[in-house]
C-alpha cells in the first residue's frame, strides 16, 4: 500500500508543480502585458479568484506530497543533520525557499482575497506585487533544486 501511495504522491507532486509554476508564469506574463488599468479591472476580478483557489489547493497538495516523498526517501534526517553532500545542500535550499514561498503565497492570497474588486491601498499594492514577484522568482529556484534532487535520487 505504501509503495502505491508514494508512486501516486510523486506523480501528483509533479503535476501540481507544473500547474503551480505554469500558472505563476501565466499570471506574471498577464500582469506585465496587461498595462491598461481598465482591462486589469475587467480581467483580474474574474481570473484572480479562480487562479487563487486553484493555487491554494496546489500548494496544499505540493506540501502534502512533498512530506510523503520526504518520508519515502528519508530526507528529514538529512534536513535536520546536513552532511555537506549535494543532495543535502539542494534539500536545504529547497526547504528554505518553499517556506518563504508559502509565506509569500499566504500574504498574496489574503491581500488578493480581501481586495478583489476594490481599490488597494499603496501598502496592499506594494505587498501584493512584491509577494507576486517573489513567488515567481522563487518558483524557478525551487524547480532547479527539485531537478537537482531528482537527478540524485
Amino acid at each position: 500500500m505504501w509503495h502505491w501511495i508514494t508512486q501516486w504522491a510523486f506523480h501528483l507532486h509533479l503535476l501540481m508543480a507544473i500547474s503551480w509554476i505554469g500558472g505563476s508564469v501565466f499570471m506574471f506574463v498577464l500582469g506585465v502585458t496587461l498595462r491598461d488599468k481598465k482591462a486589469q479591472q475587467e480581467v483580474y476580478p474574474h481570473v484572480g479568484p479562480i487562479f487563487g483557489w486553484f493555487e491554494v489547493a496546489a500548494l496544499i497538495t505540493l506540501l502534502t506530497t512533498g512530506l510523503i516523498l520526504g518520508v519515502k526517501y528519508q530526507l528529514f534526517s538529512l534536513l535536520l543533520h546536513p552532511n555537506g553532500s549535494e543532495i543535502s545542500h539542494a534539500l536545504m535550499m529547497k526547504a528554505i525557499m518553499v517556506a518563504i514561498l508559502t509565506v509569500a503565497t499566504v500574504i498574496h492570497f489574503v491581500i488578493a482575497y480581501r481586495t478583489n474588486g476594490k481599490e488597494r491601498t499603496p501598502r496592499e499594492q506594494f505587498l501584493s506585487r512584491s509577494s507576486s514577484m517573489l513567488i515567481f522568482i522563487l518558483n524557478l529556484f525551487v524547480m532547479h533544486y527539485a531537478i537537482v534532487m531528482r537527478n540524485i535520487l
